[in-house]
């Protein structure tokens, strides 16, 4: 299989090693193709700029945009998932690929009572971005490229301590009901793309989350835990806590769909993923 992987970064080389293991031939989309890892064939191109139609490889059987936007503004999620789809599209020129595959993000649901979500669930964003990010997937899936939609919850992984980082320093409060969280591993996001770009019939949208939405609360005491650390303080009040942050939604992603294609997790939940991330953080260079 010829794959080309576009806005080639933290996921996207993940995926392209993971595919070039197998002996598929993998290209690499990005501006900076000196961060591209051997195995993988750079193209060396702008999304944010047309494409010319001759940069592209020949011949693909599938593309994947997972392309990241450059900041947190409506411009910035607009070029990234709005013009950049509809510019790798204008630039295949009808070619007869046969799958475009889009990361998209669970940012597109607005719930904030803790309800379960899923695939089918209504998709009213609050933010901009949420909003960019529906606008994309809707470029994608009404194309006359076969595409796919894989709603990635919070990425954590080599490199991204960030979750950890945020979960031990900011606990919710004590009084408050459950704030969910959804989170998946970055291989397990690799896994999860290479997964649908090989099954023979897949729909049209999944969600890319583990097993448990978790409860901050909880996963603050299972790294204090884990780490022998007292429990963490509460630092946050009803008054600045993250549970009144504006736009900060509340639910529970479902992986049912993802998990009946067949795709089995590496990490299921985050005390998996979160120990294997904190043993490679411990060991010595």
């Amino acid at each position: 299989m010829r794959v080309l992987i576009s806005g080639c970064g933290y996921v996207g080389s993940a995926l392209g090693l993971l595919l070039a293991a197998e002996g598929h031939t993998v290209f690499g989309l990005r501006r900076n193709t000196a961060a591209l890892p051997a195995g993988i064939t750079p193209v060396r191109a702008d999304l944010s700029e047309t494409l010319p139609p001759d940069v592209l490889p020949r011949d693909l059987d599938a593309v994947v945009f997972a392309a990241s936007p450059g900041g947190s503004s409506d411009e910035a999620y607009r070029t990234a998932y709005v013009e950049g789809p509809r510019r790798v599209l204008s630039a295949l020129g009808g070619r007869d690929v046969g799958r475009l595959v889009l990361v998209s993000s669970t940012g597109v649901y607005g719930q904030r009572e803790g309800e379960w979500v899923d695939e089918g669930s209504p998709t009213e964003p609050g933010g901009v971005s949420g909003r960019r990010l529906l606008e994309g997937e809707g470029q994608v899936l009404g194309g006359t490229t076969p595409g796919v939609v894989l709603r990635l919850g919070g990425i954590y992984g080599p490199g991204r301590n960030g979750m950890i980082e945020r979960a031990l320093r900011n606990p919710p409060p004590d009084d408050g009901p459950p704030q969910y969280t959804n989170r998946i591993h970055r291989d397990d996001c690799a896994g999860a793309l290479r997964h649908l770009l090989l099954l023979p019939d897949p729909g049209p949208v999944y969600l890319g989350v583990d097993h448990e939405p978790a409860d901050r609360r909880t996963v603050a005491e299972w790294l204090a835990a884990h780490l022998r650390r007292d429990p963490p303080e509460n630092l946050a009040s009803p008054r600045n806590g993250a549970r009144d942050r504006p736009g900060r939604t509340n639910k529970r992603c479902s992986n049912e769909r993802l998990l009946r294609s067949g795709y089995e997790f590496r990490y299921p939940t985050f005390r998996e993923g979160f120990a294997a991330l904190l043993e490679e953080t411990a060991r010595p260079d």
